[in-house]
């Protein structure tokens, strides 16, 4: 049933505008190489997830100040956060051109947690435990948010509802929502978007696009080596909460050091 289910889908596909954001399809030559973002993303609308989205991020960014907990503008981690999503943000439009019609928000939340989010539309929080408890670096900092917000630029949310709903919703109604732009269904069922898990392919993909986009930004990539074994060792060996779908040891390490050719030339230039 899922391989004709998937069979009629790809068919339909066909039908549904790509959107803007398959712009970002055509890669630059220089820095990674990816494929492109997957085609099932195109049954969620963009704009409705991204909105959804933003209501559940400024309701959390709400409890959490209620709980004296949300890291005020003048916070020196708040400005450095900042400082540092805005140089990796600059880069975005090459991987997902509406980006920069987003309205990026980044927060800083008082909670012992090792872990950081961006929600589609470029919603990020980041837990102060990660900065205290791992003393991360700027460069390891940037590698944490380009990770990030490289899940939102290829859009894996989107794609992983989408997924999810292929097994629940059945032939008959993808049919009645493919191409008119509804998929209500999968805002329904998806359920909080922070509770989302990302497949480990999606988790390999925000790890390389995320390589790029902060050596372009001038932090060095060689940083995701460290980052992973600062994660590694304050769990006992065991990937935390933030890595627990990655690939995991030597496997990743062995993932970005196979990348780092590819985006040392550009942390060397924007060093330059």
């Amino acid at each position: 049933m899922y391989s004709l289910i998937c069979s009629v889908l790809i068919s339909a596909l066909l039908l549904v505008p790509a959107g803007n954001a398959d712009a970002a399809d055509a890669q630059q030559s220089d820095g990674v190489s990816v494929g492109k973002p997957s085609i099932l993303r195109n049954l969620v609308p963009a704009k409705q997830l991204e909105q959804q989205a933003s209501l559940q991020y400024g309701g959390m960014m709400q409890q959490a100040e209620s709980h004296h907990a949300l890291a005020p503008d003048n916070h020196p981690q708040v400005i450095r956060l900042r400082s540092i999503a805005a140089k990796i943000i600059s880069y975005a439009t090459k991987f997902n051109p509406r980006a920069s019609q987003w309205q990026w928000e980044v927060n800083l939340v008082g909670s012992k947690q090792l872990n950081a989010f961006c929600m589609p539309g470029g919603k990020i929080a980041v837990y102060s435990g990660l900065l205290d408890t791992l003393k991360l670096t700027d460069d390891e900092v940037a590698i944490v948010m380009a990770h990030e917000i490289a899940h939102a630029l290829r859009e894996h949310a989107r794609a992983r509802m989408a997924k999810s709903e292929l097994t629940n919703l059945g032939v008959s109604l993808l049919g009645q929502n493919v191409g008119k732009g509804r998929y209500a269904g999968a805002f329904q069922a998806g359920g909080s978007l922070l509770t989302l898990k990302f497949s480990r392919s999606d988790e390999t993909d925000a790890d390389i696009v995320g390589l790029e986009l902060s050596s372009r930004a001038g932090y060095d990539p060689s940083a995701g080596v460290t980052l992973w074994r600062k994660m590694t060792a304050s769990n006992n060996g065991a990937p935390p909460q933030w890595l627990s779908t990655h690939p995991s040891g030597k496997n990743r390490e062995k993932e970005i050091q196979k990348h780092l050719p590819e985006v040392m030339p550009l942390y060397e230039n924007a060093k330059s």
